[in-house]
């Protein structure tokens, strides 16, 4: 299984250090949240920065895997937003967010921020899905796959089942275009299991990205999800993509819960369920 860190988890430290300590911890790379680089701008960073950052990860021995947490910096952008300056705004930064991910050498883009994506009035579902559209066609373009990342309602309104992610890229049709799996999100707001979400939808194609994380928002390990029968299972299916561990509550601080994620996630691979 292919794991990455979610690079927030670790965010005290410079991006440099991260990569080490990911690295030496087993991941088998990073995926970055954009705002943790530039908190105003991360769609603009200079060609040199991103040279930079790609070598630091190559230099420790990892790679940039994914971005995700896309559109919470600059502040103030909406993909279902009838303003017409908004909505152009906001594709831009998706698409030149497309660019960096490209030239950081990531091969995925978690589509999550469920603030930038609420639904309130008539309209902004098709605009929401307009945007997913764009975004595929941009992706396409790079050579990198753009996930839209279901979330549960207590995050947002829009999307808020692996069954709604399957329905939006099929119906856009575009394979840049995909969807996957929070463990968290599903495991509180799915009817069915993680489990017998990813037997039903990994074989498809639909996933193509997967988030590790337990139901009370800490790392895999730290609370009463069992995380054996969720390895068992991408591997029965064929699952072949990345996995990312991305944790909410830190505890006790990032590092270490990154160093128990990762700890417990090898163990089980080597006694699967």
């Amino acid at each position: 299984m292919r794991i990455s860190l979610c690079n927030e988890v670790v965010r005290d430290l410079d991006f440099a250090a991260q990569c080490v300590l990911a690295a030496s911890l087993g991941y088998d790379g990073l995926e970055v949240a954009p705002f943790t680089l530039d908190a105003e701008a991360p769609h603009l960073l200079p060609a040199a920065r991103r040279a930079l950052l790609r070598r630091a990860a190559s230099d420790a021995g990892t790679s940039i895997t994914s971005l995700h947490w896309l559109l919470v910096a600059p502040a103030g952008l909406s993909i279902t937003s009838a303003d017409a300056a908004l909505r152009a705004r906001t594709l831009d930064v998706m698409e030149r967010l497309v660019g960096l991910a490209a030239d950081l050498g990531a091969t995925i883009l978690v589509h999550g921020s469920p603030g930038q994506r609420r639904v309130d009035v008539d309209g902004d579902a098709a605009r929401a899905e307009e945007a997913m559209a764009k975004a595929g066609d941009v992706a396409a373009r790079h050579d990198v796959t753009y996930c839209l990342e279901p979330l549960d309602p207590g995050q947002t309104n829009w999307c808020t089942s692996v069954a709604d992610g399957a329905a939006i890229v099929n119906r856009i049709g575009n394979p840049a275009l995909r969807t996957m799996l929070d463990t968290c999100s599903a495991g509180n707001g799915e009817s069915e299991s993680v489990v017998a979400l990813l037997e039903r939808f990994v074989p498809t194609g639909a996933i193509a990205h997967v988030h590790f994380n337990d139901r009370n928002k800490r790392g895999p390990g730290q609370g009463a999800d069992r995380f054996g029968p969720v390895l068992d299972v991408l591997r029965r299916t064929g699952y072949a993509g990345f996995a990312a561990v991305e944790p909410f509550d830190y505890v006790p601080d990032g590092p270490t819960s990154a160093a128990r994620a990762i700890g417990y996630l090898r163990a089980l691979e080597e006694t699967p369920a």
